[in-house]
């Protein structure tokens, strides 16, 4: 798929591009140089690749999966590449949406490349029958300024800077800010006398669970039980407005998943909680981190089942993962997590365990009907 057209600005062309086999495949110049954007604007707008994948993972990723189909398209200008946008496309569940991103090199904006990108992405979405269009943009916490002019989310928790280009480019198109994210970090290790002190105040209402867990693989006995927690996790996670179904999990996607991580070099743990009458899955938390980025551990899901909440199961797993992630990313000084700005309940758990917000992310929607 490929459009173009000329302007006084010179002849841009989007072009969708092949994703390789592995990095050094056929190809893959083209692809380095989608990746090589994503690098670069995460190095401005944060000072450091955190938040960004690896390129091992982006290959992985931009692959796709039985579950989701995913594009990713080059900009250029005369041959200079400007831009990249990339199209997700669900295929088990969410069928009739799509997922966008737009991004233009820092040095060619303002010049209507995104939106040129963006209708790329939207014909696209449109040729397979998607009409709800959903996209998210991750920014620092130093963006939002006391006192600055907020665009509320239709959540009616938080929201984004009136002032940022983002905003503008989202508001143009016709986007609306459903919902905010508050991105949060915490240094490692975390302080075993606080955690021992949460520990004793969780464990008084945690009677008859247990707190077991695992390293880059889920038990075969278990794997059918924490694919049904996957699935509750879809549904459970607050959405807002956002147009989101559930997700079927089972055993092969959790596999999916689990060898997809290792294979771009994510490693991960997961601690849950057992009730011990029934032997069922009651909550779970996992984390991963990347040898590419050593002194960074992620916060994945977190859950706590329906039925056995009230229970401080959410606290519980999250400590016992905290100790396991010292134990076996030693080199870690830093945990990252997100979570959307109405789910008080484990940004209560995340504030009590020391984590202070470090960026926000706006997720925006376009809706057709």
């Amino acid at each position: 798929m490929s459009s173009s057209n000329s302007s006084a600005n010179g002849r841009l062309s989007v072009d969708r591009i092949p994703v390789p086999s592995n990095p050094d495949a056929e190809g893959a110049p083209e692809f380095l140089s989608f990746h090589e954007l994503d690098v670069a604007h995460h190095l401005e707008l944060w000072g450091d690749l955190d938040r960004c994948s690896t390129l091992a993972e982006a290959v992985l990723f931009w692959q796709g999966n039985e579950y989701e189909e995913r594009h990713v398209f080059l900009a250029r200008l005369d041959e200079v590449v400007v831009g990249r946008g990339t199209l997700t496309l669900p295929l088990s569940e969410n069928t009739t949406t799509a997922g966008v991103d737009v991004l233009v090199d820092s040095a060619y904006r303002r010049r209507g490349f995104g939106s040129k990108i963006l209708a790329v992405l939207e014909e696209q979405a449109r040729e397979r029958d998607r009409v709800s269009f959903d996209a998210f943009c991750s920014e620092p916490i130093r963006l939002l300024v006391p006192g600055a002019g907020l665009l509320e989310a239709k959540s009616g928790t938080g929201g984004v800077p009136l002032d940022t280009a983002s905003t503008a480019f989202a508001l143009h198109h016709g986007y609306s800010l459903e919902q905010v994210e508050t991105n949060s970090t915490r240094p490692l290790p975390v302080e075993e006398e606080l955690l021992r002190e949460l520990e004793e105040q969780a464990t008084t209402r945690a009677a008859g669970y247990s707190v077991i867990g695992w390293k880059d693989r889920c038990p075969d006995d278990l794997v059918d039980m924490f694919a049904r927690q996957k699935s509750v996790m879809s549904t459970e996670v607050p959405i807002a407005g956002l147009g989101w179904e559930g997700e079927e999990w089972d055993a092969n996607r959790v596999r999916l998943e689990e060898s997809t991580w290792l294979a771009g070099g994510v490693a991960f743990t997961a601690a849950v909680a057992r009730h011990d009458a029934t032997g069922e899955l009651a909550a779970y938390t996992v984390l991963t981190h990347r040898e590419a980025t050593p002194g960074m551990v992620y916060q994945e899901d977190t859950l706590v089942a329906p039925g056995h909440r009230g229970h401080r199961l959410g606290m519980l797993v999250k400590i016992a993962n905290l100790r396991r992630a010292v134990e076996l990313w030693p080199a870690a000084t830093s945990v990252m997590t997100w979570n959307a700005n109405e789910n008080r309940h484990m940004l209560a758990i995340n504030i009590a365990l020391g984590f202070k917000p470090s960026g926000f992310d706006g997720e925006w929607q376009k809706r057709l009907e």
